[in-house]
């Protein structure tokens, strides 16, 4: 692309046509999210909502840390937390809005780290022996964190899944009583709520049984899975949220509202108001009489953006209904396109289904599943006409469309599973000779 694209920044300015021109440009090659064969992350689509919140949160442009610089901003945003907190059960909660999941995942740790020993924040922390527990399956981004705590990623306890990809209770009593008995500290457990991979929910009411008894914070990473909150069909899915200490939520991801927009809540609001108390001394920022709702002072960042007008508009538009709605479509989709693959004998389900993640492999006997399956992704993502992500399970290749983009429907999964097929036989046809 570097070819045929200009990237010279000039020494003088070249004027506002040559920025018409590389809009064009731009737009010309980038991906269209808005596709409907767009299937590879975890979102996709167009809000128009959303799209004019963004609009005017830029021309406004103003950031988030005071009361004084953003008033209508900071109500909007206090509104936001303070109903997702009454969706997801935290009846004193609170909250802010992040950066994505993966700050929302190392600000719950943060929080269990104080919780374990608040005066670590002011002597220093040493990690070394400190321990948490993720399900195998769980985003990378907990890793992030560890590192950026200097927890260490080996203290990061991986437990295994069941063959549906949730985390096994029974093997995080065991992984914790192994390390008290080798004289490390557990000091929070992180469930899943949607896996990236799986679309997998960890079992959220046993796993805070378990750390109830251990008095263990419990922290979900519901950036992916969080909206089935709204569906009184699949809230099931997160049965338990109400007992968990931190959340993360990402509206940003099958809420459809355009990058980036998350959010963390926590039920305890003073813990999160203490990990943040390093603005205190910021006497040219905060002033006396706001400090009970400066934004700022529950936030890791200063300078931050206004994320929350579009999720407002969008909200405004929809209501808890229509997300709900959306939801229950989406859902209802990946269905239909499981349906699919299982009544096609050249396609194999890998997982069984939880969430609108399907995992599937073009199948053949006597071919090399995982080079096959490779190479048609690989020239499906160059025909330009679907793109969906390529992974694994249990170390086979597989390929993994997902369903987070409104312009997603029947038909086009119908063709998407007619190109695979195709596809996928036009590359046993150039073998030569099957593996």
């Amino acid at each position: 692309m570097n070819k045929i694209t200009d990237l010279a920044l000039p020494l003088e300015g070249m004027g506002l046509d040559v920025v018409l021109s590389d809009i064009d440009s731009y737009l010309k090659r980038c991906v269209r999210t808005n596709h409907p064969g767009f299937m590879n992350p975890l979102w996709g689509g167009f809000n128009v909502a959303a799209f004019a919140g963004e609009i005017i949160a830029n021309l406004t442009n103003t950031s988030m840390y005071t009361y004084e610089l953003a008033p209508m901003a900071t109500l909007i945003e206090q509104a936001l937390i303070n109903r997702m907190c009454e969706i997801v059960g935290f009846a004193d909660g609170n909250g802010v809005l992040t950066t994505g999941g993966s700050n929302g995942n190392m600000i719950g740790m943060m929080c269990a780290r104080y919780k374990l020993d608040p005066i670590g924040q002011r002597r220093g922390y040493d990690g070394g022996d400190l321990v948490c527990f993720v399900s195998s399956e769980s985003h990378y981004s907990v890793l992030m964190s560890a590192n950026v705590l200097g927890i260490g990623y080996d203290n990061v306890i991986k437990v295994p899944c069941d063959n549906d990809g949730a985390m096994r209770v029974d093997l995080l009593r065991e992984e914790i009583d192994r390390s008290r008995r080798e004289g490390q500290t557990p000091f929070c457990v992180i469930a899943t709520s949607g896996t990236t991979v799986r679309g997998a929910f960890d079992p959220i009411r046993d796993i805070a049984s378990v750390c109830d008894s251990e008095d263990l914070w419990l922290h979900v990473d519901a950036a992916w899975g969080g909206s089935c909150l709204f569906s009184s069909k699949y809230r099931i899915l997160m049965d338990g949220i109400e007992m968990a200490d931190s959340i993360c939520w990402d509206a940003h991801k099958m809420m459809g509202i355009p990058l980036i927009c998350s959010a963390f809540l926590i039920k305890q609001p003073e813990i999160l108001r203490r990990i943040c108390s390093h603005g205190n001394v910021a006497h040219y920022l905060f002033l006396g009489e706001s400090q009970d709702v400066d934004l700022g002072r529950i936030s890791l960042q200063c300078g931050r953006r206004n994320d929350a007008l579009k999720l407002f508009f969008a909200w405004r538009e929809k209501g808890d209904a229509g997300w709900a709605r959306l939801v229950e479509s989406y859902v209802e989709l990946a269905e239909y396109l499981e349906d699919l693959v299982v009544n096609n004998r050249q396609l194999e389900l890998m997982s069984n289904r939880s969430w609108t993640n399907v995992c599937i492999r073009f199948t053949m006997e006597g071919i090399n599943h995982d080079e096959v399956n490779s190479i048609l992704r690989d020239r499906m993502m160059r025909s330009g006409r679907f793109m969906f992500s390529r992974s694994e399970l249990d170390g086979q290749v597989i390929l993994r469309p997902v369903i987070a983009n409104p312009e997603v429907s029947k038909q086009s999964l119908q063709d998407l599973i007619s190109e695979i097929i195709s596809t996928g036989n036009d590359i046993v046809n150039d073998l030569p000779e099957r593996v």
